[in-house]
């Protein structure tokens, strides 16, 4: 049987041939595939800083140093299960709406096939297109948990109704959003009013700020979400700006005081056991990173833990 991998990196250097995520082949055909990394270059939905159109290239361009073996999680994420580069889906410019029905069908193809995507955004209004195709798949609404430094739950910005501040509120009215059984996570800044925590949880998401997300241990953390979801569907998501802009720089509507690298991946593994139907990294605006790419090199490393996430409970 087919089994989609990355390359044997001893024969030749990381750095040549065509960049794809972690060097996985790039296929699109659904044959033999588990799980598939996805781009979603769109960023004409954000309110500050653009450029995370950008960033699907890349967070390709930081996977280069992925390896197989997982040590913390003690698995290979490869061999576990047939993964590829499923390539970038189509999206339009300037039109949110239109967008979003294009992601919801791109995913679509892969969902039908039993697929798990892994999604590189984007801006955070991606997530609408991304939710609306899983809890159709699924036949019900799905539960989310996320790491972000906003809630995104505004109903408008500057009038617009998808943006990528709207994007949660939108998929509860739709009905493909379970707040109920969803955790928000590390919501920290400046806020325009305190209806901007106030009004997730009476929408009903259980949603821990930033410090008090940091006082929290990993395992409790785990064990929060694990009671919080239960056994229904469920995604996964990660905004960049929830690690302080020390750390990644470049992104659209940076927050000062969020969490380390070492406190994310802690409490991404602190999931392990769960079955994600689905995966995303989003708000990675390289115009506004480092030289050394510091920011891309992090989001590579948040896909590489969903991939091992998957490989974990593909194996249980």
């Amino acid at each position: 049987m087919t089994h989609h991998g990355p390359p044997d990196a001893s024969r030749a250097p990381r750095y040549t041939g065509i960049r794809t995520f972690a060097r996985l082949p790039h296929v699109r055909n659904p044959e033999a595939v588990d799980i598939a990394v996805v781009g979603i270059p769109f960023d004409t939905a954000t309110s500050y800083r653009s450029g995370a159109r950008f960033g699907p290239a890349a967070i390709r361009d930081g996977s280069t140093l992925l390896r197989p073996w997982h040590p913390p999680l003690e698995v290979d994420v490869f061999a576990a299960q047939s993964a590829v580069d499923w390539g970038d889906i189509e999206i339009t410019p300037g039109n949110a709406a239109k967008t979003m029905d294009q992601i919801a069908a791109g995913l679509g193809e892969l969902l039908a096939q039993e697929i798990i995507p892994v999604v590189l955004g984007g801006d955070h209004s991606i997530a609408l297109g991304e939710l609306r195709a899983h809890a159709n798949a699924a036949g019900e609404p799905v539960a989310l948990v996320l790491l972000d430094a906003h809630a995104d739950t505004w109903d408008e910005y500057y009038g617009e109704k998808i943006f990528h501040g709207t994007p949660f509120r939108r998929a509860v009215e739709e009905g493909v959003l379970d707040p109920h059984r969803s955790v928000l996570a590390g919501m920290r800044g400046p806020l325009y009013a305190a209806a901007d925590m106030e009004v997730p949880r009476e929408m009903g998401f259980d949603l821990i700020p930033g410090d008090e997300l940091r006082a929290t241990a990993p395992a409790e953390f785990g064990t929060r979400v694990h009671e919080r979801v239960g056994d229904g569907p469920v995604v996964l998501g990660f905004d960049i700006d929830v690690l302080d802009p020390a750390f990644a720089p470049g992104t659209g509507t940076p927050e000062v005081a969020g969490l380390f690298p070492h406190e994310a991946f802690a409490f991404l593994r602190s999931l392990a056991g769960m079955h994600f139907r689905g995966f995303d990294i989003v708000e990675v605006s390289p115009p506004y990173d480092g030289p050394a790419q510091g920011t891309a090199m992090l989001a590579a490393n948040i896909a590489y833990e969903f991939l091992a996430l998957s490989a974990l409970a593909r194996l249980a």
